[in-house]
């Protein structure tokens, strides 16, 4: 095989760069709790101040020069571009007498919504948020159908930014509605009524900035609000359904029952899985399933004791998915013409976290189960509570999409793989049977090349931590093999087998190696295994990812000097934090929109809900422990240090891209002896991940990797 070696490229290029200059403010000192905490850079928080743009400018053309002449950019480039150039479908759904489904065909910025008489008619475009921008960054952010089918609500994002306008339109219609769009939504759902004259949704307070620079502002986002809608009408005579000023970084949620009599009102503190329950009686309010004035809520769930999820009502029956006295959740059912019954077990807990739900056909409820971090589908009555049957899939899969209603007798659920791009199946429950309604294929992917295997390993206190591992068939286990190590660990999400072009071109052409830790933190065996990795035993996050590493090099996959650790947002953070506590163990980190200032976050948008897992600074206690794991504060100055390659955004309003430009510039000033190169990449026109164009995802994961094969001299193979 001809290769192309990074080695004599890369000592060149490391010996050449010289870091941008940027401004140190010294006499910048917040004393906190009693503790003098140094802020030099500081003035990088400002988005808008010239030396913050200059530091961006700078900063970005230091990595381009540093990856501009690797041969490998053009060959990376090439190869993603084949390979993301495949036929992407979405499950399908069923509105009124419609199907819709999502469908790019490869290299389409943005998937377009398809719509069809019957599930085996000619499709034809319903919605194509190409059409939206040039350069594909407006995206469709969600939607939502009204109950009939006639109406479809939708809300665009520019450049990634969590902030969305809203629109509507009468289905079969090439305008709008309404000729402006309702602005300044955020964390929203669109909620019809079922009489179909508006929609609930979430706002804010217009914030700091113009509609053109949203998403680039870092105002903490506080006092959410529920309005409802009426089509027709101004924005500003929406109707306030709910807000709680004395408690501003609650957040809600508003859903209307299936059956379109009840308003059922979700209220949560931050991204604690713990919320309050409110239910109004909109026929009993109103005589009618609408909203002519202000709801009046009453209580289901008035203490902060566990999560509670709505499924489904029958009657003034509510089903809902909880916590409550069961980590690993079950199915319960509350009559709101009987409260005195409480809470009625429906489905119990099993030895198996339920993931989600889906009510079919009536009375099929399906519950998804994660099994060692693998899906298990069953199915169960919904008012008795009585096992049905499973729906068997292969080994190893994860459902990625599922679709269907009680008024529906059938679902479509898609499933994949780290090596399957996705399947989907068509369940009949009338008959019943489960059928291959479509497959996805990769032009040019084999993947009979790739071996997949879990493997269970020892953290420091013992704990077993799983961790898929994907390479080559024929990789040798000779402790020099290029490895990307991936986990996330926080707030009670799991990390599940899913098809990445980008991680199967590095294993394929740089004979990489992929190892994923389903590290303590996330969801995946319930909420005690996320309670063991937040709060004041954050550590242990890190802790199983340092043991990963070990795991990977005692087994020979590997070694320090040809690690990566790579992780985004919360997983930004945890390889901020490993390089600082563990820099022997890796030979680069790569880390994406991280939170790297542990003792700020929550100044910042949506920071205050973060709580849950970093706590609070201004608590003592908080703070005591933050202060010791933050990657901003802990940045060594001296001795060894990994390379390392920050990435951001410039639209990122979910974690603000200061935290990424801090950590940099005080790296850049701490470690400015390393041999190891420190870059950082910013994405224009780019928020935290969701709602890039593909150009932007393949151009990103170009650079990317070009970086990781000079710095672990990783030859690309053809």
């Amino acid at each position: 095989m001809k290769s192309f070696s990074a080695q004599t490229f890369a000592k060149r290029m490391m010996s050449k760069f010289i870091y941008p200059a940027v401004r140190r403010d010294e006499s910048h000192v917040d004393v906190l709790h009693g503790v003098p905490v140094k802020d030099p850079f500081r003035h990088l928080e400002d988005p808008d101040a010239a030396e913050t743009k200059a530091f961006v400018e700078a900063q970005n053309a230091l990595f381009q020069s540093f990856i501009k002449e690797s041969p490998v950019r053009a060959k990376l480039e090439a190869r993603l571009t084949k390979m993301f150039n495949y036929e992407r479908y979405g499950v399908p759904f069923k509105k009124g007498s419609s199907y819709y489904y999502f469908h790019n065909s490869g290299l389409q910025p943005q998937s377009v919504l398809y719509t069809q008489k019957s599930i085996d008619s000619e499709a034809s475009v319903f919605f194509d948020p190409n059409k939206l921008s040039e350069d594909g960054t407006v995206s469709l952010g969600s939607y939502k159908f009204s109950e009939s089918g006639n109406l479809f609500a939708y809300a665009l994002s520019a450049s990634g930014s969590d902030w969305v306008k809203i629109h509507v339109k009468q289905v079969g219609a090439e305008k709008d509605l309404e000729d402006k769009p309702l602005e300044w939504a955020k964390f929203t759902s669109m909620t019809f009524t079922h009489d179909e004259k508006g929609f609930f949704y979430n706002r804010y307070p217009t914030p700091s900035v113009s509609q053109d620079k949203a998403g680039t502002e870092t105002d903490s986002s506080v006092n959410q609000m529920v309005y409802y809608h009426r089509i027709g009408t101004d924005q500003s005579e929406d109707l306030l359904i709910y807000s709680d000023p004395e408690n501003p970084t609650r957040m809600f949620g508003v859903s209307v029952s299936d059956c379109g009599r009840y308003l059922i009102l979700n209220v949560s503190e931050s991204c604690d899985p713990k919320n309050l329950v409110y239910v109004a009686d909109l026929e009993a309010q109103f005589g009618c399933n609408s909203c002519l004035g202000v709801p009046k809520f009453s209580p289901i769930v008035s203490k902060w004791e566990a999560e509670f999820s709505w499924i489904a009502t029958e009657g003034t029956v509510i089903f809902f998915e909880t916590t409550l006295n069961a980590p690993k959740k079950r199915i319960v059912k509350y009559d709101i013409a009987n409260p005195s019954l409480g809470f009625v077990e429906v489905v119990a807990e099993t030895e198996n976290p339920l993931d989600f739900n889906n009510v079919v056909d009536k009375d099929k409820l399906v519950l998804v189960y994660l099994k060692d971090v693998k899906h298990v589908m069953k199915v169960y009555n919904l008012t008795t509570g009585a096992f049905l049957n499973d729906i068997d899939m292969p080994s190893g899969s994860i459902i990625k999409g599922m679709s269907g209603t009680k008024k529906d007798n059938e679902m479509f659920y898609s499933y994949a793989s780290f090596v399957s791009p996705g399947v989907i199946r068509r369940y009949d429950f009338s008959s019943p049977s489960d059928s291959l309604f479509r497959e996805t294929t990769v032009s040019g992917f084999d993947s009979s090349i790739f071996e997949v295997k879990q493997v269970v390993y020892a953290s420091e206190d013992g704990t077993k931590i799983p961790m898929y591992i994907i390479h080559k068939k024929s990789t040798v286990l000779n402790g020099e093999n290029p490895t990307l190590l991936y986990a996330y660990g926080g707030f009670n999400i799991s990390i599940l087998p899913a098809f990445s072009v980008s991680w199967l071109t590095f294993v394929e052409k740089f004979n990489g190696v992929v190892a994923v830790a389903n590290i303590r933190g996330g969801a995946e065996y319930g909420q005690e295994w996320y309670n063991a990795g937040r709060l004041f035993k954050k550590q242990n996050c890190f802790t199983d990812f340092q043991y990963a590493a070990k795991y990977l090099i005692s087994a020979n996959y590997t070694n320090p000097r040809k690690i990566v650790i790579n992780g985004g947002s919360n997983g930004g953070l945890l390889v901020g934090a490993c390089l600082n506590q563990a820099p022997d163990l890796f030979g680069l980190g790569v880390a994406e929109v991280g939170v790297m200032d542990l003792l700020r976050f929550h100044k910042f948008t949506i920071g205050s809900a973060w709580t849950s897992d970093y706590g609070n600074p201004d608590v003592k206690e908080d703070f005591e422990y933050a202060v010791k794991i933050s990657p901003l504060h802990n940045v060594p100055t001296e001795g060894s240090y990994p390379a390392v390659l920050i990435i951001t955004g410039d639209h990122d309003d979910r974690v603000v891209p200061l935290h990424s430009m801090k950590l940099a510039a005080t790296m850049q000033h701490n470690l400015a002896h390393s041999e190891n190169p420190i870059m950082m990449r910013i994405n224009t026109k780019a928020g935290h991940g969701a709602g890039k164009s593909m150009q932007q995802v393949i151009e990103e994961a170009s650079d990317k990797y070009t970086y990781i094969s000079i710095v672990l001299d990783a030859p690309y193979v053809e």
